[in-house]
């Protein structure tokens, strides 16, 4: 079942006092199934963030649709968007994102305590993510006294907390080191399997072959499309490598 469908999705700027208009996406149009891992993919300025920002409910499209669980996200009021956005989204971002002064553990409480969530639920959820993720050593530590890759791991679990939806990684694995990119992929892994819908975008080659399926995105639309299918993830690497040279060189997708 699909849960995220994405139609003719058109996003023009336009300049001050209607100056010069910049098309940054001309015609996206793809779904995403319940339970899938998905890479998004493109050379800078190819549309990746705006897209991003589009699904994420921080812009709205000039034209086209994007439909979360049915729902058309142009179509939610501005009053109501916040709380959409934590109750059905969870982001992991490259900088982390964490509240400098704010312990770990508040940090990941925060999407439910603005959601009114009991202390009693918060605490049952925490203990099962933190768990999950391994970080329940490090709860009460701040940002600043823990490593990049435990800092992503506390952002996961402020993204998995609320159950959400969809998760919306935008480019997770830029900021950290060999080590903590190979564990944060696995735990993304781990997630996965166990029914979480994530949507990637990144520049990394091997993040990306981590995820199910690989949209390519050139000139604002989606170009080409790879299916992991029964392959490893060695063989979807090549795979992908083999298309961002295509691209760059000019040769046909789709």
């Amino acid at each position: 079942m699909s849960i995220l469908q994405v139609n003719a999705v058109k996003k023009i700027y336009t300049g001050r006092f209607g100056g010069n208009q910049v098309q940054a996406l001309s015609n996206v149009t793809f779904d995403v199934e319940e339970g899938e891992y998905v890479a998004i993919m493109g050379e800078s300025g190819s549309g990746k963030t705006t897209l991003l920002n589009i699904l994420a409910a921080l812009d709205k499209p000039t034209s086209g649709t994007v439909c979360l669980d049915g729902k058309n996200l142009s179509k939610i009021r501005e009053s109501e968007i916040a709380a959409f956005r934590r109750d059905h989204l969870g982001f992991v971002f490259q900088d982390f994102n964490l509240l400098a002064t704010f312990s770990l553990e508040d940090n990941i409480y925060l999407p439910m305590v603005l959601s009114g969530k009991s202390l009693a639920e918060m605490k049952e959820r925490l203990t099962a993510v933190a768990r999950q993720l391994g970080i329940t050593s490090i709860l009460k530590k701040y940002p600043y006294e823990v490593s990049g890759g435990q800092k992503q791991r506390a952002a996961v679990a402020r993204a998995l907390i609320t159950n959400p939806r969809l998760i919306l990684a935008d480019e997770p694995t830029g900021a950290l080191d060999s080590k903590s990119t190979d564990e944060l992929l696995r735990l993304f892994g781990e997630i996965n399997q166990k029914g979480q819908t994530i949507l990637m975008v990144t520049h990394s080659v091997k993040a990306a072959s981590h995820a199910g399926r690989v949209l390519f995105i050139k000139d604002g639309e989606v170009y080409h499309q790879i299916y992991r299918g029964s392959g490893t993830e060695n063989e979807l690497y090549q795979r992908i490598s083999d298309t961002l040279t295509m691209l760059a060189t000019g040769g046909e997708g789709r």
